[in-house]
């Protein structure tokens, strides 16, 4: 028991390390970047800056590319875990925000510039908190049960398909719904009353998880403890907000990225809601993923497709009665 705890703290300060010195190639790079900048001018830079100074897209991408899929899947890869990626989801938009706002060609409205900011901080802590709480505050303590299943399903081909399924293919969703903080930082235009809308989007997405999150996590706790006791387990969570709907957690996620793309709406740039639009098309094939799996677990089973057939799937709205479909059959 003994040996298992230190092995386990062990791992957890490994994981620790390994997290927080990962991102530093690109931050030194890009802070390297911008001293040059700030000590010459643009047309007497060396090639490679001036090359840097004119793709702030370009730049963003490279990078992500370098230090998250590349370095992030090697690494995942000699642990035979891709945990990071999941932890760095919840901070990647938080260092685009100021990545964006540093670059040297930024041009932006101060206070709205400083909103978003404020709001991408805001979204990053309470889903860092989220996943912290879910882990029991362990670094890495396992990788998300979709990778875990795709491991299984792709066999001795995972250690290279990996690269796509996990981290090329998420460069391309948050790349996307990321580029509203890059168009934030590239107009100067009057704050204005469609501003304030979307930051009230923002911050209502954001509370609707928290709580759909914090609910979820009760729920979970009190059937561990059940589980502890030898007592039966509680099929379904059907309380709070998941009373009015089956995912209120992804609900809230969503309000929160399309409230990030009316910012880049209100700056003329209307076809930016494709990157949210897209995360919700995925975010509805997650759904239908998490749901199998609910079905396939015996003691919740029936108590689930009761609760499929009476509760929202993902917008709050109020049950529908199953009284007159039980007469009918």
């Amino acid at each position: 028991m003994a040996s298992s705890s230190k092995n386990t703290h062990s791992k957890n300060l490994r994981n620790a390390v390994v997290s927080l010195f990962a991102p530093l190639p690109s931050i030194f790079f890009y802070l390297t970047f911008l001293r040059h900048c700030s000590d010459a001018e643009a047309d007497s830079l060396s090639p490679l800056w001036k090359w840097c100074y004119h793709h702030p897209l370009l730049l963003a991408n490279t990078l992500f590319f370098l230090n998250v899929d590349l370095l992030f899947w090697l690494i995942g890869t000699i642990q035979s875990s891709h945990w990071m990626i999941d932890l760095y989801w919840t901070v990647i938009p938080v260092l685009l925000a100021h990545y964006f706002k540093a670059h040297p060609l930024a041009e932006s409205n101060a206070w709205r510039s400083r909103m978003v900011i404020f709001l991408t901080w805001v979204w990053s802590v309470r889903l860092t908190h989220s996943y912290f709480r879910r882990e029991k505050w362990q670094w890495g303590a396992r990788e998300d049960w979709r990778f875990s299943d795709m491991r299984l399903q792709y066999g001795n081909n995972w250690w290279w398909s990996s690269l796509f399924a996990v981290y090329l293919s998420q460069q391309v969703f948050l790349i996307g719904i990321c580029f509203p903080l890059y168009i934030v930082h590239s107009q100067d235009k009057q704050l204005n009353a469609w501003d304030l809308v979307a930051a009230l989007i923002c911050l209502t997405g954001v509370t609707v998880a928290y709580f759909a999150d914090t609910q979820l996590h009760n729920f979970v706790s009190r059937n561990e403890k059940l589980k502890r006791l030898g007592q039966a387990l509680v099929p379904n969570l059907d309380g709070g907000l998941w009373r009015f709907s089956r995912h209120p957690n992804y609900f809230g996620e969503q309000l929160w990225w399309w409230g990030l793309a009316m910012f880049a709406w209100n700056l003329d740039y209307k076809w930016f809601f494709v990157g949210a639009l897209v995360n919700s098309l995925c975010l509805g094939y997650v759904t239908i993923l998490v749901e199998d799996r609910m079905l396939k677990q015996d003691y919740r089973a029936e108590a689930y497709k009761e609760y499929q057939k009476t509760t929202s799937v993902w917008i709050p709205w109020f049950k529908k009665s199953l009284v007159g479909k039980e007469k009918e059959t």
